[in-house]
């Protein structure tokens, strides 16, 4: 190597070395869109600003956070925030008196008649996303009631004031307003929907107007008779948790269960009465995994929650910090990690109460996570990428190996070397060709959110939830005034695709709603979720690596640009097989991302597009030990906000 040449080397290994360290380093001096939270007592954050104030308002009349994070749940479908009332809830809880962190799965369930059959008789590829077949039970009240009544202090009577407040009318804010204006075509299909959510028909704008009063009747009277029996109920001298079981009871089994099936099945649902006395919602053992001396907290495989855990699993085995934060080492490692996670979400993840021999403790087991980390090639994106066999890691055989081999993928069953597998022609698109490009209709399915709450008190009390169900446009059940779930699409009706998923009556399907809590030395790290579908853990899993791996504060990592891959299944959206592939090699990238990383990702056969905001929007809380002390960080999009005291 002549001097110039020698020389230029020189120059360009420094520059290259200069990038990842600032890349590295810079991230902990970010400034931030908005400030961090700080709180000593208590710290309220969900996904509306009136939400946020109805938890501080519990806190500030001596709740604690269950019943903060209850009453900021109720406000939340209350005011539409992507559900309603009719949707399903999924919480982590930490129990300071136990030192335990506990799972409440209150998902709603596939209505009697709801079989594969019964919607392909339809010409459904997929359980319908909108309509009143579209819902599975509503599990949302049970579950505010259950928690409140096992973990919270306070009556359900208080708990349900602000949204009440709400329901009796609020100033709606121009996101919801603009949302049904957007949606009142399909609205109008609908009697009781059309009634509530309309009220200027036949003018031109037929929704509410950002800052008019928005009144829900129909949904006062529902919470009103809730609370009317739990008083009753102490009246004659029963227990605070015996009354919000009566409450409990009018919603699913009394006069609201009476009118709320009346409705659904006026207009052509399937639930019936049997189906909601029938339900329940259930206290369960979580899934978690060590990284690095932190143990994340998820639901079990009924939630996608798991498969950031497995990718956890599988990023332990490299050194990301020294590869600097968004590079373009970093996003190939990530996305391929999340790629692999998110194939065996797709094929294996399901109610486990319908599960006979699902691979969870060979998926999430270490050994299995090396052999899924020694498949990442990382000269170029793998669009091949299919589910793995976990099996042999748990000493069993696959009993679904000729299922996997009809579709064509081959995956390894040698736990020490790895093959090569494939991805079937008919289960995907190569980035090298446009037959299915990410469209806008295509993202919407992709990032279709929800909201979530966090909440913690002085006392250790922590909740992580994310809500869902019911978003607009809904269909109203009846005159309750409740929105009916839309979670059926999340369904499969062919076995193929994942055995652990099709549909069955009092089924759970499988969500992409996924709270998270970690601990760290015995005790609470952080709390924190998204909203945002089949991105959720996504997003979630690179705000914990920021926090984590590049040392950035809870406002900081809400705040920093995440990728998002669509080489997986969608769960939500679209009638067609089509509509739902994997498109390989499709990167989503924040529009800051420099020059050299995208022709570095390029060169690996990605396909690249850009937002502006690609980083959630993710709440959540830290407890600084040290000081004695919460951190909240909100998003700096979308509505979410964030109260401590």
């Amino acid at each position: 190597m002549d001097m110039k040449k020698e020389k230029l080397f020189f120059e360009k290994t420094l520059f290259v070395l200069m990038v990842i360290l600032t890349m590295s380093n810079s991230v902990k001096a970010q400034q931030t869109q908005k400030p961090p939270l700080h709180g000593k007592n208590w710290m309220a954050i969900t996904g509306k600003p009136l939400a946020a104030t109805a938890g501080a308002k519990i806190f500030d009349r001596g709740g604690n956070a269950v019943d903060a994070a209850c009453a900021m749940l109720a406000a939340t479908c209350t005011m539409w925030d992507v559900l309603s009332w009719g949707g399903e809830t999924q919480a982590l809880i930490y129990n300071p008196n136990t030192k335990q962190v506990l799972a409440i799965n209150a998902m709603g369930v596939a209505p009697t008649g709801a079989t594969p059959a019964f919607f392909k008789s339809k010409g459904y590829n997929f359980p319908p996303e909108f309509g009143p077949l579209a819902a599975t039970t509503p599990g949302t009240p049970g579950g505010i009631c259950y928690m409140l009544s096992t973990y919270g202090t306070m009556s359900l009577k208080e708990v349900l004031a602000p949204a009440m407040e709400l329901a009796a009318g609020y100033p709606i804010d121009a996101q919801t307003a603009n949302s049904i204006e957007r949606g009142k075509g399909r609205i109008k299909e609908w009697p009781y929907s059309k009634k509530v959510l309309l009220p200027h028909l036949g003018q031109k704008r037929e929704a509410p107007e950002a800052g008019e009063i928005f009144v829900q009747q129909d949904l006062l009277n529902t919470l009103q008779k809730m609370v009317d029996a739990e008083q009753a109920a102490l009246k004659k001298g029963k227990s605070r948790k015996e009354a919000i079981q009566a409450a409990y009871d009018r919603f699913y089994t009394g006069d609201i269960a009476d009118e709320f099936v009346r409705g659904v099945q006026e207009q052509g649902g399937l639930i019936t009465k049997s189906d909601l006395a029938n339900w329940k919602p259930v206290e369960e053992a979580t899934t978690h995994v060590n990284y690095k001396g932190i143990e994340v907290y998820k639901l079990q495989q009924w939630t996608q929650g798991p498969a950031l855990l497995q990718a956890l699993n599988i990023l332990e085995n490299f050194d990301l910090k020294s590869m600097g934060y968004n590079s373009s080492r970093y996003i190939h490692t990530v996305y391929q990690a999340m790629n692999l996670s998110f194939a065996d979400r797709d094929f294996y993840y399901g109610d486990p109460r319908f599960a006979v021999n699902q691979p969870m403790k060979g998926l999430l087991s270490k050994e299995y996570a090396k052999q899924r980390a020694s498949e990442i090639n990382f000269v170029s994106n793998n669009p091949t990428a299919g589910p793995g066999d976990p099996y042999p890691f748990e000493g069993k055989q696959n009993p679904f190996m000729d299922l996997i081999k009809a579709r064509g993928y081959k995956p390894s069953t040698d736990t020490v070397k790895v093959k090569n597998s494939f991805l079937p022609a008919h289960d995907a698109v190569s980035y090298n060709d446009k037959i299915l490009p990410t469209d806008a209709a295509y993202m919407d399915r992709l990032w279709r959110g929800t909201t979530t709450v966090e909440a913690a008190d002085k006392e250790g009390w922590i909740v992580s939830i994310t809500p869902s169900g019911g978003w607009l446009p809904a269909v109203i059940a009846g005159n309750t005034g409740v929105g009916m779930s839309q979670r059926m699409q999340s369904f499969v009706l062919d076995s193929s695709i994942n055995p652990f998923n099709v549909v069955a009556p009092g089924k759970r399907p499988r969500v992409t709603l996924t709270p998270s809590i970690a601990m760290k030395e015995g005790r609470p790290y952080m709390a924190f979720g998204v909203q945002g579908g089949d991105t959720q853990d996504q997003n979630l899993l690179q705000f914990f690596l920021n926090v984590v791996e590049f040392g950035m504060t809870v406002q900081e990592a809400t705040e920093a640009a995440n990728i998002n891959s669509n080489q997986l299944w969608l769960s939500l959206g679209g009638s067609k097989i089509e509509d739902r592939k994997p498109r390989p090699g499709n990167l989503l990238l924040n529009n800051n991302v420099p020059d050299w990383v995208r022709k570095d990702l390029r060169g690996m056969g990605y396909t690249l597009s850009f937002e502006e905001r690609t980083n959630g929007p993710i709440n959540a809380i830290l407890f600084d030990w040290k000081h004695g002390s919460m951190w909240g960080g909100s998003s700096h999009h979308g509505e979410d906000y964030g109260i401590g005291w």
